[in-house]
């Protein structure tokens, strides 16, 4: 409480002194309540007006002058009530602002406050040590308890762990994890203690470059939020215009007064910041990350949107779908073979031929004299056979004949000889994700003019995929700096490029709005990224875009439904039956109005009310870019 008073100062003062004043005319002290009532509003207005100079000498034009003016016009015609009901609304403005930030950011709070502070250090033979997460170290073991948010990201040891990382990623189901699977610092454990290998320390960990995306977002401010601003001229002098008028067609000067009281559209400068606020913390129950107010201003007119293919559009993950051995070799003994050479090898393709053998429950052999040729192919001895696994020119330039015909569009293969004959082939795939197609039709639906595709992957490939989820305009073989080109030249502007890579980095940071898909992507591409998508899941694309626009539309109501009344209030008050003390009162009313209309921003929507504003365009990107 007390620390509430220091903030907001002037407007315990402000109520102190009409108590005073209501006290003095209880003991028929007429004139020196006047006096104290009205040279305390004075001298507000004056502090106002060195604060308006200030604020002009910084580049900032608001409407303050109409405050100082009804102040100033309500002591000269002896309304020192009116003049201190304005004084009260405007120092109680900042505290009604900060409870409606404080409510519209809710989620993004609560991310900030959730923070873990402690990790439970569990040393071999010592007692468990409880030590600030600022100290853990990458591979230091640690006790997760019940219920406890983990602290940094790690490596699970115990056999399994239930998570629910509902504030990381949206997700509302809790996540099972087994041993050997990563958990995401910021997940809060189950109702089982498990123990955990710290693999980063806090500052690289997940949720604490949540927590620092967070802290950049909440201090933005959007291009909208300046644009309320540059209402003000226009509208002071308008209410200067109506003012006038009243004051000249009845010739009395409380007329102006009783203007100008309801002319103080704090809407106007609270409205905007406020379901901005809003916008952000609904993304971010929706484990969508924006790191600034203006972002959601650029998603809310966007018109074209290209999407990274690897990891974006498909899980990034290849998968087998097909073993194809020639002779009298079986499919399990051709995928023994290559998962025994493979083993010794960091490419994604052998992990992914390691764990299908694995979960096949097949055995796999060491293999002696292992050599790899980098993004070639591997040779070895297994058995006492020689193994050569990779690709076909691999297998070609050692003389090794192959007689499989290439694999369908979309797929790759990975080829394998044994003692120096062709052994057969495995068939890869990298699946679309589910939802692609879907989101791909719904951003038509929204009025984006474009959606392409933008890849590094071969053309083959790459219209394969872009078959299935819908995408007509394909830009493939290119290399990170081509991707940044590709995008510079679009015309149909703001531009959102989504990837996940390290080689997205440099194009997520060349679009208007880059959004990188975070879950699995790389910490390169959530860097330079304006929106990070916390759930892989690329139908959150087609969440962050209606949110923007659903956001930024709730501004420009919450705007113009605190001018519009206001307006009505002066209009009303040139008849002379508003009092002064009550247009100030009523002037509150709108105030309180305006500020939960632009709370509305919190609120879950249709998206069929977002109808499309322009037709596609038939004009397609040229495709000799790469």
């Amino acid at each position: 409480m007390r620390q509430k008073l220091r903030r907001y100062w002037l407007v315990a003062l402000t109520v102190g002194v009409g108590i005073l004043c209501l006290a003095l005319l209880l003991f028929g002290q007429n004139t020196l309540t006047a006096w104290i009532a009205s040279g305390f509003a004075v001298l507000v207005a004056v502090l106002q007006f060195v604060g308006m100079v200030r604020d002009l000498f910084r580049g900032h034009i608001g409407i303050d002058v109409l405050a100082i003016s009804a102040i100033i016009a309500t002591v000269a015609v002896g309304e020192y009530w009116a003049a201190l009901v304005v004084v009260l609304m405007l120092s109680g403005g900042e505290a009604l602002e900060d409870y409606a930030a404080d409510r519209a950011g809710r989620e993004l709070n609560a991310l900030l406050r959730r923070a873990p502070q402690v990790a439970h250090l569990a040393v071999e033979n010592e007692a468990l040590r409880d030590v600030p997460v600022a100290e853990v170290r990458a591979g230091d073991r640690l006790l997760v308890r019940a219920g406890e948010v983990v602290p940094v990201d790690g490596v699970l040891e115990s056999s399994l762990g239930s998570f629910d990382e509902s504030q990381l990623t949206g997700e509302s189901l809790p996540v099972d994890r087994v041993k050997g699977e990563g958990v995401l610092s910021g997940a809060v454990n189950g109702a089982t203690p498990v123990t955990i290998t710290a693999s980063a320390v806090a500052a690289d960990s997940q949720y604490q470059r949540i927590v620092q995306l967070v802290s950049e977002a909440a201090e933005s401010r959007a291009p909208l939020v300046r644009l309320a601003d540059r209402y003000a001229i226009p509208f002071t002098a308008v209410s200067y215009v109506i003012a006038g008028a009243a004051w000249f067609l009845s010739g009395d000067p409380t007329r102006f007064a009783e203007v100008l009281v309801v002319a103080t559209p704090c809407p106007l400068l609270i409205a905007a910041p406020v379901a901005f606020i809003a916008g952000m913390s609904r993304s971010s129950r929706a484990g969508i990350i924006v790191k600034g107010a203006a972002v959601l201003e650029q998603l809310s007119r966007a018109r074209t949107v290209a999407f990274d293919k690897t990891g974006t559009l498909t899980h990034g993950t290849p998968t087998i779908s097909e073993v194809r051995p020639v002779g009298e070799l079986s499919k399990s003994r051709l995928l023994e073979l290559v998962a025994s050479a493979e083993q010794y090898s960091v490419h994604v393709v052998a992990a992914t031929l390691v764990q299908e053998a694995r979960r096949r429950g097949l055995s796999i052999s060491a293999a002696t004299g292992v050599q790899e040729t980098t993004g070639q192919g591997v040779r070895g001895n297994i058995d006492g056979q020689d193994v050569v696994v990779g690709k076909r020119a691999f297998l070609e330039t050692l003389g090794i004949p192959v007689n499989h015909p290439p694999p369908d569009s979309g797929q790759m293969a990975v080829y394998a000889a044994v003692a120096g004959r062709f052994a057969g082939d495995i068939l890869m795939e990298d699946p679309v994700r589910d939802s692609a197609r879907d989101s791909v039709s719904q951003l038509a639906r929204l009025g984006i003019d474009r959606v392409l595709m933008v890849t590094g992957d071969a053309e083959a490939t790459a219209h394969t995929v872009a078959e299935k989820v819908g995408i007509t305009e394909v830009v493939a073989e290119c290399l990170p700096q081509d991707k940044v080109t590709v995008i510079q030249k679009i015309q149909q502007r703001p531009v959102i490029m989504v990837g996940d890579g390290v080689n997205d980095a440099p194009v997520l940071a060349a679009a208007d709005v880059g959004i990188a898909m975070g879950a699995k992507g790389s910490t390169a591409a959530s860097e330079t990224a304006d929106a990070v998508i916390m759930l892989d899941d690329v139908s959150r694309v087609v969440h962050a875009v209606t949110i923007g626009r659903q956001t930024t539309a709730v501004a420009l109501q919450a705007i113009l439904v605190g001018i519009g009344l206001s307006v009505a209030l002066m209009l009303v008050a040139t008849t002379g039956v508003l009092p002064a003390i009550v247009g100030a009162g009523l002037q509150e009313v709108v105030d309180l109005i305006t500020i939960l209309y632009a709370l509305r921003g919190l609120q879950e929507r249709s998206d069929r009310r977002l109808k499309p504003t322009r037709a596609p365009l038939p004009h397609p990107l040229p495709q000799n870019v790469r």
